[in-house]
């Protein structure tokens, strides 16, 4: 890829900066956090693949957490770093369950065991960003967030957030501490947080990374009206997040926005990914390639970054 990466952006109101593009590790050793998973998705050395790829191409941030793949995606970025003798910068997250029936939530406790045992999996002392994975309606938000400004404090986080918030929990959780960034699924498909969650971030400067850019592939093509999903793809595995958009609206707007991508000499995760990356108001965007040659609609999108007009046009097509 020869187009180089656009500049960091601020993390927040920490004085900290955090890549444009990460490198999301949910598919390493599982599919995301579901149990029944683990010890699925990539092996080992096609983590190891992926994420030399993805460092040629300028990509320094990788995206993880404790539960994906039970703990194996963490462990096979920890064997990279030694292995390679790079560091990247990391994001990690906890909520989820490490085994089916394991405990959950955001404890004060739960999250010191976890990011202990986080940082030795990794092998580092310290990760750039932690996440509160997911809202816990069990434990006041100020008593998690006050383990995490400890973690901060200790210096084994830099900055922490949080994931899968709505605007009321975010704006709970800036009553109650300091997130400096909310990481919630966002793609041309997907928009709920346009109407609420975007415009808090813009007010009090917190920073929106925007994991699903390609909502589950359905923003790559590869689901056709009227045919079978293809073997191994998210539809197959995990169909849940996305049986909403199995519908002719849906594929009417693949269809329009296959042929402005097409127009553009681009792909259509492409495009999707140039959409983002031309959102003012989107720090990062996580992206979750299978493969290494899953990263070439990086290349594109940084190729042909669309005009306010051209981002504008996109989101009508699916409007």
């Amino acid at each position: 890829m020869s187009e180089t990466l656009p500049a960091p952006r601020p993390l927040g109101r920490s004085g900290l900066t955090i890549s444009r593009i990460a490198l999301g590790c949910g598919n390493f050793g599982g599919v995301g956090s579901a149990p029944e998973f683990f010890g699925q998705g990539l092996s080992q050395d096609q983590a190891f693949a992926l994420m030399d790829a993805a460092w040629e191409l300028g990509i320094t941030h990788f995206d993880t957490a404790d539960a994906y793949g039970g703990g194996r995606s963490e462990l096979s970025i920890g064997r990279w770093i030694s292995s390679r003798g790079i560091r990247p910068r990391l994001t990690t997250k906890t909520y989820n369950p490490m085994r089916a029936g394991g405990d959950h939530g955001l404890r004060p406790e739960r999250i010191r065991r976890q990011l202990r045992a986080s940082l030795e999996r990794l092998g580092v002392d310290h990760v750039e960003l932690f996440l509160a994975h997911d809202f816990d309606p069990e434990v006041p938000l100020p008593e998690s967030l006050g383990a995490l400004d400890e973690a901060r404090a200790e210096g084994t986080i830099l900055a922490y957030g949080v994931s899968n918030f709505d605007a009321p929990q975010l704006a709970a959780a800036l009553a109650a501490g300091v997130p400096q960034a909310i990481q919630n699924s966002h793609s041309l498909l997907e928009r709920g947080d346009e109407r609420e969650v975007l415009p808090l971030c813009a007010q009090r400067e917190v920073a929106y990374l925007a994991f699903g850019p390609l909502a589950g592939g359905w923003l790559t093509g590869k689901y056709r009206r009227g045919q079978p999903f293809p073997a191994g793809s998210r539809m197959t595995q995990r169909p849940e997040p996305y049986r909403a958009f199995v519908t002719d609206r849906t594929f009417d707007a693949l269809d329009r926005l296959q042929a402005m991508a097409s127009a553009r000499g681009i792909s259509l995760a492409g495009l999707a990914l140039a959409w983002l990356l031309a959102d003012e108001r989107v720090t990062q965007v996580v992206i979750g390639p299978g493969r290494p040659e899953h990263l070439a609609p990086v290349g594109e999108a940084l190729g042909h970054p669309l005009t306010a007009r051209e981002r504008a046009e996109a989101g009508r097509a699916v409007a």
